[in-house]
């Protein structure tokens, strides 16, 4: 028989993407755990992620002191660590919480390893959440095939006349953004993937995108692209992509924001690849990707160049698709 109330810690510090992809975890440890108790800790730039998500019951944060976060920590007295990142500082939590029983992510380094350095991919076909799930599988928690979790707070709701009044009928999201630049097409291909679009596009990114953001904008006009890079903080960005027709994502945290939002997403591929399992996660996608290169994946995360220097796996990315959800709008 369970205790009536037993807390849980789940640790992730970082990135957006990943912090979305252990949404499962949370809600199915919530759901299914009677009487848990569901504290999340991860970075507090990540805060807005996870403010309103209504299966965490407290978020804790790591900021400058490993030592301060361990003493807090200590003092909730958990029953359960969930390590879904798996690092060092995780590691030095889980020892220095010694007595606590610690649930630990696989992140199956050596594989990857193989993949990346000897081309020799010996992943498993299975997404990342699923894996996530693995870890809690030992306390009878299982998946609950919902999906991801995103909750955009009332304030950060984008309003219609907020948006340019060519973009209020209907707009595809496009997400330019990315970690690293050979995750991302070159400006040139932006431009010519928001041309074919033809559609009405809103870019979004952060302040470091609004550059592209301005130059493809000044390339095909205002009337067909909106640049709204670092004008919307991350839940705002959330809505904007809830209130797109379909949305367009390099392999990045937005992708995930919005297959949790379910929205068909068409995801592009560079120098990683979507064996690692970070996909779009149940919801309707489409992979772009340029599988005819013996070079992918160069990287388990990627470059601020391509090591080869011709970045064939973005400049000769094809564009032969159909967007039918805009064929069907435009038809209607």
């Amino acid at each position: 028989m369970r205790t009536s109330s037993t807390k849980f810690l789940i640790l992730r510090f970082s990135s957006i993407g990943d912090i979305v992809l252990t949404t499962p975890v949370i809600r199915c440890l919530k759901q299914q755990y009677p009487g848990a108790e569901v504290h999340f800790c991860t970075k507090e730039a990540y805060r807005p992620i996870l403010a309103d998500n209504p299966y965490i019951d407290k978020q804790v944060y790591l900021g400058d002191s490993l030592n301060e976060l361990i003493g807090q920590l200590r003092a909730e007295k958990y029953d359960y660590i969930i390590d879904l990142h798996n690092n060092l500082r995780t590691r030095l939590i889980k020892w220095a919480l010694m007595g606590v029983k610690a649930y630990t992510f696989e992140k199956l380094n050596w594989q990857k390893w193989l993949y990346v350095q000897l081309k020799i991919n010996v992943l498993p076909i299975i997404h990342i959440v699923d894996r996530y799930m693995a870890t809690v599988q030992p306390l009878g928690v299982k998946n609950d095939g919902k999906g991801l979790d995103y909750f955009v707070p009332y304030k950060d709701i984008v309003e219609q006349d907020w948006l340019p009044r060519t973009h209020r009928p209907g707009f595809v999201a496009y997400a330019i953004g990315g970690q690293h630049a050979t995750k991302k097409l070159p400006l040139p291909r932006m431009i010519e993937l928001c041309r074919k679009i033809n559609y009405p596009v809103v870019l979004l990114g952060g302040k470091e995108d609004a550059d592209n953001g301005a130059a493809i904008e000044r390339a095909l006009g205002s009337h067909l692209v909106y640049n709204a890079c670092g004008k919307y903080n991350l839940n705002q960005s959330a809505s904007l992509l809830q209130q797109s027709t379909v949305v367009f994502s390099h392999d990045t945290g937005l992708m995930h924001m919005a297959a949790a939002l379910k929205k068909k997403v068409y995801s592009l591929w560079g120098n990683t690849t979507p064996s690692f399992g970070m996909y779009p996660y149940k919801t309707s996608y489409v992979i772009l990707e340029n599988n005819a290169l013996s070079c992918r994946p160069c990287s388990k995360l990627g470059y601020a160049e391509c090591p080869l220097k011709h970045f064939k796996c973005m400049n000769e990315l094809s564009f032969d698709f159909e967007i039918k959800e805009l064929k069907q709008k435009q038809n209607g």
